[in-house]
């Protein structure tokens, strides 16, 4: 991980925006790491906060389009995604509806609920926009904290 780290590192901003795609994608990246590293780097945070906020939603907007193809056996098989947290997704927005796209930011299921809002075929301009809210206030929130120390 060091050596990937070193990598982003020397990419800078273009660095943070990649690792922020691909951990926002169903892809295992930790963008919170890679952040924390470029900070310490001595990047400035603001830019680091649109770097990421930008990379982790394209990934989020990349999973939705996956989604959208409808294949499920794709979806299993290439994106390792377990029909049965899927169908647990679409329960939730089916509840909830795409607001469920505000917790696009979290570990774990946030790749789920994107794949899955493309799947269900949810409208994809508020699609956007719930999972914009969602990783925006992630990433702010990340770096406020990572500024008190």
């Amino acid at each position: 991980m060091s050596a990937v780290l070193a990598i982003l590192e020397s990419w800078g901003y273009w660095g943070m925006l990649v690792a922020a795609f691909v951990a926002g994608s169903v892809f295992p990246l930790s963008s919170e790491v890679v952040l924390t590293a470029l900070m310490l780097a001595g990047l400035d945070p603001w830019q680091l906060f649109i770097a990421a906020s930008i990379g982790n939603i394209g990934g989020s907007m990349f999973n939705y389009g996956i989604g959208t193809l409808g294949k499920m056996e794709w979806i299993e098989r290439y994106l390792h995604v377990e029909r049965e947290k899927m169908q647990r997704a679409q329960q939730w927005i089916q509840r909830y509806g795409v607001w469920m796209g505000l917790f696009c930011s979290l570990p774990f299921i946030g790749s789920v609920i994107a794949v899955t809002l493309g799947f269900m075929r949810a409208n994809p301009w508020l699609s956007f926009l719930t999972i914009t809210v969602g990783k925006v206030v992630r990433y702010a929130v990340l770096i406020f904290v990572l500024e008190q120390f």
